[in-house]
């Protein structure tokens, strides 16, 4: 006997499963033909005729052209549409609040950065929060109303229970236990909050580097040292959030740090952070340090040891390896991750030639050996990451046809 409408089985609910597993594949693909629709969903040619109608009626897809330069009849081809939603990440730092829009393809369609000199702005961080995205939904040619979701990246992470950004002093002005209402009340849309380097395991997870790994952790190293665990296809955030802040973790090598979280450091921060690696180029007597904030320079200097083949250089470059994998053995035998993604300026600029020494050096330290590889996702991960979480949920509810 038949079940009642929208109970699993039913014809609504198996059109809506394979509404959105046509979706799905135009999102992966691109341009699409009924016939290459139905040959990949497995679904006759009239079914797919319908479903297409469908969608089309609903605004969710468009006939974009036909098939060219093959033989017989040319064919009509369909694309999502990429108005049928909008989403918006932000990525905070201490220095900007960068922001940016997406359409439901993914594709970037309005981008704004909104300068915040740490404690010299008088401005509250709500209205930086709202002049941030407002810059980037004006970019796109878009109202406020237009945006679905907002993610919000953030170093640290907002406690549970208390509502306040813990492990994150160094971002003046997101302290304050009533800010998440605050934002709820001004903001239009639906929020969510994230930490900034969690964003970047979930872009390379769903972009880059780890893409079919449900097991993995990610190494990331820019203005600060952190880690984003994802185990069983999910990311552990912790009880309190403060999964994978293991710049607080003790390691060899480094004095004992106590108050870790105000003094905003910790030893293996100390060991291998951004701000380690040209003090250790000065101790090795390389010359031509840049000036430039620390993690800058670290980047640049990793990436010239890791091009150089002077003694100093080399030096620099295996010690900052044996120093990353110190930390990240511990990492390893607690956890046993199928892979380990190497990410942020201070990581990625060495390339291969680090990775290659950080792998080594980790299968020397620790029972566990992971494969590690350099993370893909290199323009903004923060920011991508807040737009594919935004997305996601956002796909979850314009392209469910069964309502």
């Amino acid at each position: 006997m038949a079940g009642t409408a929208g109970t699993p089985g039913t014809p609504r609910v198996l059109r809506a499963m394979n509404d959105r597993a046509a979706l799905d594949l135009l999102l992966e693909h691109g341009q699409l033909s009924r016939t290459r629709i139905g040959k990949l969903t497995g679904l006759s040619k009239p079914t797919a005729s319908q479903l297409l109608a469908r969608l089309e009626a609903a605004g969710l897809v468009l006939a974009t052209g036909t098939t060219e330069g093959r033989p017989g009849p040319n064919a009509q081809l369909y694309e999502v549409n990429p108005a049928a939603g909008y989403a918006a990440g932000l990525d905070v730092t201490p220095q900007r609040i960068l922001a940016a829009v997406a359409d439901i393809t993914g594709r970037t369609v309005g981008r704004h950065e909104l300068p915040t000199p740490g404690r010299r702005t008088g401005t509250p961080v709500v209205q930086q929060v709202t002049d941030a995205l407002d810059g980037a939904v004006k970019a796109a040619g878009l109202a406020r109303s237009d945006i679905h979701r907002l993610v919000i990246g953030t170093p640290g992470a907002f406690d549970p229970t208390t509502g306040r950004l813990r492990y994150a002093s160094h971002l003046p002005g997101w302290h304050s236990p009533t800010l998440l209402d605050e934002l709820a009340a001004t903001l239009p849309m639906p929020f969510e909050y994230e930490n900034d380097v969690n964003l970047v395991a979930l872009a390379e997870q769903r972009l880059g580097a780890a893409r079919g790994h449900a097991d993995f952790v990610l190494l990331w190293n820019q203005e600060g040292l952190g880690a984003a665990l994802v185990l069983g296809g999910r990311l552990h955030r912790g009880w309190s959030g403060g999964a994978g802040e293991v710049g607080f973790l003790p390691v060899p090598g480094t004095p004992l740090v106590r108050q870790v979280t105000k003094a905003n450091s910790g030893g293996y921060q100390e060991l291998a952070g951004s701000q380690a690696v040209p003090r250790l180029a000065r101790e090795l007597g390389i010359e031509d340090i840049p000036p430039d904030p620390y993690a800058e320079a670290a980047a640049h200097l990793v990436a010239r040891a890791a091009e150089a083949d002077d003694a100093p250089h080399r030096h620099l470059l295996q010690t900052y390896a044996t120093r990353l994998a110190t930390g990240l053995a511990s990492l390893v035998s607690v956890l046993d991750p199928e892979l380990v993604v190497l990410s942020g300026a201070s990581l990625t600029s060495g390339g291969e030639t680090l990775r290659a020494l950080v792998q080594a050096e980790l299968e020397e330290l620790a029972a566990s050996r992971p494969r590690l590889v350099v993370g893909d996702v290199r323009e903004h991960p923060v920011l991508r990451g807040a737009l594919e979480s935004a997305l996601a949920t956002t796909r979850d509810e314009v392209f469910d046809t069964s309502r």
